[in-house]
């Protein structure tokens, strides 16, 4: 009986090296599929004749198992394509399968699937759809509170879409005055005393400039910078800064803004921002403290409401002998209205709305999920997963991180699927040479009995 086992076991032999090479030659076939997991193959001995007495024992059949690599991550390349993605760590994107179509929208397998594929593109009907056909489940979120509007992730539309116009409600300025300004009409270290106005800027909080008084203003003050700042309905306004330096002791200056550019004759072309800027002798300003309100700011007719100028972090300061205000930055939190011009996802998994008005916004969340037993997952093709038993349900909220513009490569060695490959082949020669030689030996016996 023992040649007829070699031969059947040789059989067996040769059927396991026959699986081990079409696991191989799979792998080796999608080395350049994204995030493609390799299947390795396990090798399980038989023994036969089992008996407590183990000097009896003999070598028996030889059984394979498929062994998944679901948790061996590839590497991960940067792309070019900003909605490309792929996982740091541990998870799986979150996708569904089109199954039919009504009205020529799609209509979604119930039950999702779970992938590392991460070459997501937007399709004709605003789908997020990886080069497998999967479509991408999402968390939505609210436009205008950024919460999220559902607790399960589901297929979504990214399709045109406006952002209205945000009203300026602070202008943040930082800068450095100089200790001598250069203006053109100086006497000594501070330009000479802003005289001969109807209202003295020296009185905080009710200097004006008169438009025929503009051209003896502009010789004893110096830019202060200009801005651009909006209203609720897009329309927007040139916000001209001016500083006028009032005392040398302490160092004391003004902020002037243009409220009239048209203004003649009596009219105010030149608004006080109401409050007396104050430098101690080292150059930190010690009034105001943080900010400044100007109340009703009205340019040209167009009412901006109350602004807070925001002179946090550096702050103004006069430090340096320069003759201009130096590191002057100047911005504002006020938008025009914008339409979309491209959608990213970022390094935080958030599906970034990016429009013409240089704003963005979250629109989704990109959810990953995770298993007990990765490794017990159905495989479907197209590198996706279907959640099994063994695998158990899906938990959502992996640990793992989303990479933006990047991918994951296959986790298939190439070199070491050759290396395989080899011993395969040599496995399986050395089989059928059991089995002629098996085949031989009972030919002998035949002749025996002849």
């Amino acid at each position: 009986m023992s040649l007829y086992s070699a031969l059947t076991t040789s059989v067996a032999g040769m059927s396991a090296q026959s699986s081990a090479m079409q696991n191989i030659s799979g792998n080796i076939a999608n080395v350049s599929t994204t995030g493609y997991k390799r299947v390795d193959t396990a090798f399980v001995d038989l023994v036969s004749n089992y008996t407590s007495n183990k000097s009896a024992q003999t070598s028996g059949s030889v059984l394979t198992n498929s062994r998944q690599t679901n948790t061996v991550a590839g590497s991960v390349d940067a792309s070019d394509t900003t909605t490309h993605m792929s996982i740091s760590g541990d998870g799986y994107f979150v996708v569904y399968e089109k199954i039919s179509e009504i009205d020529g929208m799609p209509i979604f397998e119930g039950t999702p699937l779970y992938t590392r594929r991460g070459d997501f593109t937007l399709d004709e009907d605003g789908y997020f759809v990886n080069e497998a056909g999967y479509y991408l489940a999402v968390i939505e979120l609210d436009n205008a509170t950024g919460n999220p509007v559902s607790s399960v992730p589901t297929p979504a539309t990214f399709e045109e879409d406006f952002m209205a116009a945000e009203a300026t409600t602070t202008i943040t300025y930082t800068g450095n005055l100089p200790a001598v300004p250069s203006t053109t009409d100086t006497s000594g270290s501070m330009i000479t005393p802003l005289t001969g106005y109807t209202v003295d800027p020296r009185s905080t909080g009710a200097g004006v400039i008169q438009a025929q008084d503009e051209t003896q203003f502009l010789s004893q003050s110096i830019s202060g910078g200009a801005i651009t700042a909006y209203v609720a309905n897009g329309e927007n306004v040139s916000v001209q800064l001016r500083w006028g330096k009032i005392s040398d002791s302490p160092d004391t200056w003004n902020l002037f803004y243009q409220s009239d550019s048209t203004a003649t004759g009596g009219a105010t072309k030149w608004t006080n921002v109401g409050t007396d800027y104050v430098f101690n002798s080292s150059g930190g300003m010690t009034a105001p403290v943080a900010s400044v309100t100007v109340a009703g700011m009205t340019i040209d007719g167009t009412s901006l409401g109350n602004i807070i100028l925001d002179h946090g972090g550096d702050g103004i300061t006069a430090y340096s002998t320069q003759t201009g205000v130096a590191n002057m930055n100047l911005s504002q939190d006020g938008a025009a209205a914008g339409e979309l011009s491209s959608i990213s996802i970022d390094n935080s998994g958030y599906v970034v709305a990016n429009y013409s008005n240089g704003k963005s916004s979250n629109m989704a969340e990109v959810i990953l999920a995770s298993f007990d037993g990765d490794n017990y997952l159905a495989r479907e093709s197209g590198g996706a997963f279907r959640a099994t038993e063994d695998s158990g349900e899906a938990i959502l909220g992996a640990t793992g991180s989303i990479r933006g513009s990047s991918l994951e490569s296959s986790n298939v060695d190439i070199a070491d699927e050759f290396s395989k490959m080899i011993v395969s082949q040599q496995a399986y020669t050395a089989n059928t040479r059991v089995l002629s030689t098996a085949r031989d030996m009972l030919s002998e016996v035949m002749q025996v009995i002849r």
